[in-house]
């Protein structure tokens, strides 16, 4: 059986796969190549992700849109209502007050 070595990937005492090292590129000392290589793989896995990112955001926007579209509509039911209450307010006044001068034209 081969020794495990840099391209061998499960350790041939336990059969683990060795754990990826976080490397800190302004720290560590590498070679253009290995810092090109890191942006690609950057790359690739921002765009892995990209469209599922963008459906949350469409998603998460459209959310907000009909939250703020609820909230503006309610505002002007509310609005309309209070109006409908001040006319019935507004015609029970008048209505009562005719009752009074009716109360007082049959009175003695």
């Amino acid at each position: 059986m081969a020794s495990s070595g840099a391209g061998d990937p499960l350790d041939a005492k336990n059969g683990n796969a060795p754990f990826a090292q976080r490397i800190d590129p302004s720290r560590d000392k590498l070679t253009p190549a290995q810092l090109q290589f890191m942006r690609q793989v950057q790359l690739s896995q921002w765009q892995k992700t990209l469209p599922q990112r963008r459906t949350r955001n469409i998603v998460t926007g459209l959310g907000i849109g009909a939250l703020v579209l609820a909230i503006y509509g309610y505002t002007f039911y509310s609005v309309a209502q209070e109006r409908f209450l001040d006319e019935l307010e507004d015609e029970a006044k008048a209505a009562r007050a005719r009752a009074l001068e009716r109360e007082r034209a049959s009175g003695p």
